[in-house]
């Protein structure tokens, strides 16, 4: 039983640093939407695909608008603080009760 321990683990390892560094593209997001970044430098492109999907879902279903601050980055960031207090500190349990 201790290897599907170890398996949780690693899996809640995975997926915290997987979360965290998604939540530090997209706070490089908002602060490229600051200035006016070169689109066609690659690096601000893979940061604008990989933000973008997830971002304009929660832009649709936004009910308000506040005089063009987007406070999606926001609501991303809030859920992936969720999704690590929650889900990875399951695994981590689950992992735990394992071994």
């Amino acid at each position: 039983m201790f290897i599907i321990g170890n398996l949780l683990k690693a899996v809640a390892v995975v997926l915290n640093y997987v979360l965290h560094f998604y939540m530090w593209i997209v706070i490089a997001r908002a602060v490229l939407s600051w200035v006016n970044p070169d689109p066609y430098n690659p690096i601000v492109r893979f940061i604008h695909n990989v933000t973008e999907p997830v971002l304009y879902r929660i832009r649709t279903r936004l009910p308000f608008d506040f005089g063009g601050i987007d406070f999606s980055p926001i609501i991303v960031i809030l859920g992936i603080i969720f999704l690590q207090n929650f889900v990875v500190s399951s695994l981590f349990r689950m992992s735990a009760s394992f071994m």
